[in-house]
């Protein structure tokens, strides 16, 4: 190897113990920083971040819901019977081999 090869290696070797030693001490204040700028940028984009700005209108669209009565009566036929009425076995043609 060159002598400046080994220089320029010495010198990154260098840099990167500077910047382990820096990461041991102050690490946990790098990361809790980058935590509350997370949340920060979290909460503004569901707050609506990212939206469009409306050029010469402030005003916004309030939802509206609307319940309609119903206009016609129902049908008996159109309702479902979720509890039909039970059938007599006695009276079943399906298994009228079974009586005898």
């Amino acid at each position: 190897m060159q002598s400046c090869q080994i220089k320029a290696l010495e010198l990154e070797c260098s840099a990167l113990k500077r910047l382990d030693d820096f990461n041991a001490e102050h690490g946990l204040i790098i990361i809790t920083g980058i935590i509350c700028l997370l949340i920060i940028l979290y909460i503004w984009v569901l707050a609506g971040g990212f939206r469009r700005r409306l050029k010469g209108s402030a005003c916004g669209v309030t939802p509206v819901i609307i319940i309609q009565s119903p206009t016609r009566r129902r049908d008996e036929r159109d309702e479902f019977d979720s509890y039909p009425p039970l059938r007599d076995w006695r009276r079943c043609d399906c298994c009228e081999d079974d009586r005898d």
